[in-house]
C-alpha cells in the first residue's frame, strides 16, 4: 500500500491507562495510531469509543509471543506503509515477597516487560528505517531505578528495560532511529486506585517532593515529547516522571510540613 502522508505511532497495551490516553494525545496531534493490546474486549471499547477509524488500527497481539508481533508489523506495514513511533507500553506487574516469587511469575513478567519490547522494537525498525526513521519510547519504572519491597520481577524487568533502551539508542541511533525511555512514578491509573490504599497513598505523598500522583495524561505528555522532533537530538535517556520521587531519595516529609 502506499505510504499514508500522516505520522504514525504504534502504542502497546493501548487498551486503558498511560496507553489510552498516549494514544488519544497523538490523535489529537494529527497522528495516526494503532492500538494494540492483549485485551481485546478492553480494547475493542476503548477503540469504538475514540471513533477515529480512518485514522486508527486495531490489533489484538501478546507482546511477547515473536509470532504474533511479526504478524502484527506485517498488518501495519500493509495499512499503512510507514511507522514513525513506537511506544513500548504494554507490561504487567505481581507484588509478592521475593521467596514467594514463583519461577512461572517471574518469567512471565520479564517476559511481557523486557521481551516485549526487544521484540517490538525489532519488528518495529526495518519500517521505521524504511519510513525514514522515527522514534521508540520504553515505558519504565521508578521501579527499575531504585529497588523496593515485592517488586522482585517487576523491579527487575524495568532495570532490564532500561539497559535494552540504550542498547538500542547506540545501536539505532546512527541509522536514524532515537530510543528514549520515560520512568513513571506513582501514577493514578486504575490499577493504582485499586491496589494501593490510604496508608500507601499517604506513604508516597509523604515521599514525592510535589506531594501527588501524576496523571495518565501527564506520562502522555512526556511520552509525547520523545516521540516528536522536537526531542530530535535525545537520545539514550530515561526520564523520571516523578513529582521529584526518584531524585530525592528518602523524603523528610516532617520537614516539608513545618
Amino acid at each position: 500500500m502506499a505510504q499514508s502522508a500522516k505520522k504514525l505511532v504504534l502504542v502497546t497495551g493501548a487498551a486503558r491507562g498511560i496507553g489510552l490516553a498516549t494514544a488519544k494525545l497523538f490523535l489529537d496531534q494529527g497522528w495516526q495510531v494503532v492500538l494494540l493490546d492483549i485485551d481485546e474486549e478492553t480494547l475493542t471499547s476503548s477503540f469504538e469509543l475514540l471513533a477515529r477509524g480512518d485514522d486508527t488500527m486495531m490489533i489484538v497481539c501478546d507482546v511477547s509471543n515473536p509470532d504474533q508481533v511479526k504478524e502484527a508489523i506485517a498488518a501495519i506495514d500493509d495499512r499503512f506503509g510507514r511507522l514513525d513511533g513506537l511506544i513500548n507500553n504494554a507490561g504487567i506487574a505481581d507484588f509478592m515477597p521475593i521467596l514467594e516469587t514463583g519461577f512461572d511469575v517471574w518469567s512471565r513478567i520479564l517476559a511481557v516487560n523486557l521481551s516485549g519490547p526487544f521484540l517490538c522494537g525489532q519488528a518495529c525498525a526495518p519500517l521505521m528505517l524504511a519510513s525514514g526513521g522515527g522514534s521508540i519510547v520504553n515505558i519504565v519504572s521508578i521501579s527499575g531505578l531504585r529497588a523496593s519491597t515485592l517488586r522482585v520481577a517487576y523491579g527487575t524487568s524495568k532495570a532490564g528495560l532500561i539497559q535494552l533502551t540504550k542498547q538500542q539508542a547506540a545501536e539505532l541511533g546512527n541509522q536514524g532511529i532515537r530510543v528514549n525511555a520515560i520512568a513513571p512514578g506513582p501514577v493514578n491509573t486504575a490499577m493504582a486506585k485499586k491496589v494501593h490504599g490510604p496508608e500507601i497513598r499517604a506513604d508516597y505523598h509523604a515521599a514525592i517532593p510535589l506531594n501527588r500522583y501524576g496523571t495518565e495524561e501527564e506520562i502522555a505528555e512526556a511520552i509525547y515529547f520523545l516521540t516528536s522532533d522536537k526531542a530530535s537530538y535525545v537520545n539514550g535517556q530515561i526520564l523520571a516522571v516523578d513529582g521529584g520521587f526518584e531524585s530525592t531519595g528518602i523524603g523528610l516529609s516532617t520537614l516539608r510540613e513545618d
